[in-house]
């Protein structure tokens, strides 16, 4: 302090480091984290929906509008929810400020930086103990990587309200809690993705009757021996396409590959089918109906 009472000016280094900081966080932290976070749910999403059918995800060629687009599908509730509780943190840490800067209560500081203390210590203590082995947290899905983050920013919070460190280490000291946090990010993504991709492809089998049949005509044949398909081999000799497949669903194009299902698939005796997109072949798409599936036509 001066003898006017002002507190001293910043040197050069503290107040690029202060710059740095500040630009980093505002910057790249929250959107590159978040499109991180979005990519690599979309991805553990595709991954995992399409291996309950026993597809690999990477034999599709899925874009990043592809996972993106997955990503947002599951991720609306979740991203309403943490942002209602960021603005909640936020009403209240600017409550808190007020009531700071109305008067001095040291001991009631010293008790609230106790608490928060010892609450994130021991909920960053649970999480990371579960992210090496099992305990009562793990079977609450994404409890363990939600204790560790939010433990994590306890601790910070405390250690800001106790003293507000300068230069180096305060720069150090919020890419470690940014590393930790975004981590348990991306621990809770990958455990809540997997789970709702997999959801995702049971509903899509209990549902599977409803959505429209798929007719393939082929050129060659396809030799297509699922349970619940049926090849017609065409009988007009100047047909274009000689064979005739019934008895499909189609999951998903993309790319240059098709994923069909048969209409009777199991998981126990169902085969995903994958054809690349070609001239030898095209599709007809029918309408499932209250009285069942509309007749393909002939060839």
């Amino acid at each position: 302090m001066t003898a006017t009472g002002a507190p001293p000016p910043e040197t050069p280094q503290a107040s690029g480091l202060r710059r740095f900081g500040t630009s980093l966080g505002a910057v790249v932290g929250p959107t590159t984290l978040l499109t991180a976070l979005l990519y690599y749910f979309g991805w553990s999403h595709a991954y995992w929906f399409f291996n309950y059918f026993g597809v690999h995800s990477t034999a599709l060629g899925l874009t990043t509008t592809d996972y993106l687009l997955r990503s947002l599908d599951a991720l609306f509730a979740p991203l309403t929810v943490t942002a209602c509780g960021a603005l909640v943190v936020f009403w209240a840490h600017t409550e808190l400020r007020a009531r700071l800067t109305a008067g001095p209560r040291p001991r009631l500081m010293r008790v609230l930086r106790v608490c928060m203390a010892a609450a994130g210590l021991v909920l960053a203590s649970a999480g990371l103990v579960s992210a090496f082995t099992t305990t009562p947290l793990t079977r609450f899905l994404v409890v363990p990587p939600l204790a560790l983050g939010g433990g994590v920013l306890l601790l910070a919070y405390a250690n800001h309200l106790h003293r507000r460190p300068e230069g180096p280490a305060a720069v150090v000291e919020w890419i470690v809690v940014f590393t930790l946090v975004s981590l348990s990010l991306f621990w809770a993504a990958q455990l809540y993705s997997s789970a709702v991709g997999e959801g995702r492809a049971r509903r899509y089998v209990a549902n599977l009757a409803d959505y429209p049949d798929v007719v393939i005509y082929s050129e060659k044949s396809l030799r297509i021996t699922a349970p619940g398909v049926r090849e017609v081999r065409c009988a007009e000799p100047a047909s274009a396409y000689r064979f005739r497949y019934d008895g499909l669903k189609l999951v998903i194009r993309s790319g240059d590959q098709y994923v069909f299902l048969s209409r009777a698939w199991t998981r126990r005796n169902g085969t995903a089918i994958l054809l690349p997109r070609a001239s030898s072949f095209r599709l007809e798409f029918l309408p499932t109906t209250s009285r069942g599936t509309v007749p393909a036509p002939a060839c």
